[in-house]
């Protein structure tokens, strides 16, 4: 959101900040549900970061501190919204039609259109802030945020305002609800992992923003297999996540599944928040709702009744 205080006005004449490409999709893009959301987040951050460079007129993100020390663009928030990943097949070719606005002194936002043969797929958006790590430590526990020069003027409602503004009533802890899910309850079932640097964390050392959702599926999994429920296949739907944390290699992570419920139709939500161990310091609140199934249908009136319910 705009700040006369700490920025120039918005440039009204700037060029929008856009890239489109296409991806014919093969095994590295699919699971067994569909369209791989694991892989499609990573991608989607990566786009992300060369848009931010493109915005700043870089052919490369090398962005450094004051000290030459690098800066990065942390997750913040994520948005996965009309999800219907169970329709992308091998051979499929996925168009991503992508935009960057600029929140903050600090923050940018994407938005991320996914197509397949002109039929909309899903849309996700992106919420980033520049950190550094701060202190002689190189630790993951002492990032603090950067304001970067050199970044174009600020967008007033740019794409992802609306979700970074629940991201702040995150983190000032002023969200009471979300999605129809309560923030304050017990959880009904927690899960521990100990994240892997060579498949879990990123080139920059920090726990890898696509796997707050990968730990979070495998908790759901683990969750279902203890009721009987191993056969059933799950894919996105919509799912938020808010991002307060992060975590050393060699530490553990607790997936605490804080509620679920059942929609009808076969849509399944769950409310879940992630948090460090032994600490028990917040790294994640996670709102996810899921559809049973690989179909072609999940636009059907019942599964569209049943995510009006909550939203």
């Amino acid at each position: 959101m705009y700040n006369p205080t700490l920025i120039d006005p918005p440039d009204v004449g700037a060029a929008a900040i856009e890239a489109k490409q296409h991806v014919v999709l093969g095994m590295p893009h699919l699971s067994g549900t569909g369209l791989s959301e694991h892989w499609l987040l990573k991608e989607l951050g990566h786009v992300h970061w060369q848009l931010i460079a493109q915005a700043a007129g870089r052919i490369q993100p090398d962005f450094r501190d004051d000290r030459g020390d690098p800066v990065y663009a942390a997750f913040c928030a994520l948005s996965v919204r009309d999800g219907d990943f169970g329709a992308a097949r091998e051979n499929d070719c996925l168009t991503v039609r992508s935009r960057l606005d600029r929140l903050s002194r600090t923050q940018f936002a994407s938005r991320h259109e996914l197509t397949i043969d002109r039929r909309r797929i899903g849309v996700v958006e992106l919420i980033s802030t520049f950190v550094r790590r701060d202190g002689d430590r190189a630790s993951n526990h002492t990032i603090a945020r950067y304001a970067v020069a050199g970044l174009p003027r600020i967008a007033p409602d740019g794409v992802g305002a609306d979700l970074a503004g629940t991201a702040a009533e995150h983190r000032a802890q002023r969200l009471v609800e979300h999605l129809g899910f309560a923030i304050d309850m017990p959880p009904v079932a927690s899960f521990r992992f100990s994240p892997c640097p060579s498949t879990d964390f990123n080139g920059a050392g920090f726990l890898y923003f696509a796997s707050f959702a990968a730990f979070a599926d495998r908790a759901e999994w683990a969750h279902r297999r203890a009721q009987g429920l191993t056969a059933v296949m799950l894919t996105t739907v919509r799912r938020d996540i808010f991002f307060t944390g992060n975590l050393d290699p060699g530490e553990d992570l607790v997936v605490r599944i804080m509620a679920e419920t059942t929609l009808g139709g076969g849509m399944t939500g769950h409310h879940m928040a992630i948090v460090s161990e032994p600490r028990g310091l917040s790294l994640a609140r996670l709102f996810t709702l899921r559809q049973e199934g690989r179909s072609n249908n999940f636009g059907a009136p019942l599964q569209r009744d049943a995510v009006a319910l909550i939203t």
